[in-house]
């Protein structure tokens, strides 16, 4: 595969003082013009649940919830309980509507972290590690936690620093729209936030997409 509790992306990705290594989705680039590109991903497992509330809250709760999940709020398949390891990069996205056993082992929590909007409600994913399947995968025990099977996708993504404020945001994703249609491509989905660094990072070290899905 080519942010947390505590609601830091910090506490996910440093643990006993160790920075962890995460793993990105596995993507193929079709196509790069500067800090444009055409990519198509594979196949990925997510974790997702729905919230309530302005952007801030609902990426507070989801990955509360989610977290909640991966750290081991779950079944395995042998009955016991597994912490999952987390991927890189955070994603958000706004869409208008149309019992069991002591012992635990650590599964990676994956990237990305997708938010989508629909009817008030924010989705919020987490991608699964490639090493599960569905058949592999624990089982929340959380009943607002799924587990979703997702095809393999193609993507307009626009790279950029700095911080992802929202006319930042909003520039850059005008900017992959007006790309996107100079290519003569068929947008399929909303636009999604790409977050990869923790919050300490400096600003012009920071690295942050805008992607939007397309029919290929």
């Amino acid at each position: 595969m080519k942010t947390a509790v505590c609601l830091s992306l910090s506490s996910l990705l440093f643990i006993s003082g160790a920075a962890m290594a995460v793993e990105e989705p596995d993507y193929t680039i079709l196509l790069q013009a500067d800090d444009f590109e055409l990519r198509r991903y594979d196949a990925q497992i997510v974790a997702e649940t729905w919230v309530t509330g302005d952007r801030n809250e609902a990426s507070r709760t989801g990955f509360k919830t989610l977290a909640d999940y991966i750290f081991g709020n779950n079944t395995t398949p042998s009955g016991g309980s597994s912490e999952i390891s987390m991927t890189t990069p955070v994603k958000t996205q706004a869409q208008a509507a149309n019992g069991n056993s002591s012992e635990s082992q650590k599964i990676a929590m994956t990237a990305p972290v997708n938010m989508q909007q629909a009817d008030g409600k924010w989705r919020v994913r987490f991608v699964m590690p490639s090493s599960y399947t569905l058949q592999t995968l624990p089982k929340p025990n959380n009943s607002e936690v799924s587990i979703i099977e997702i095809p393999v996708q193609t993507y307009g993504v626009v790279k950029f620093s700095g911080l992802a404020g929202s006319d930042k945001v909003a520039d850059k994703t005008k900017e992959l729209q007006n790309w996107m249609a100079s290519q003569n491509l068929i947008v399929t989905g909303q636009p999604e936030l790409a977050r990869y660094n923790p919050p300490w990072t400096l600003p012009f070290m920071r690295r942050n997409e805008v992607m939007i899905a397309y029919q290929q």
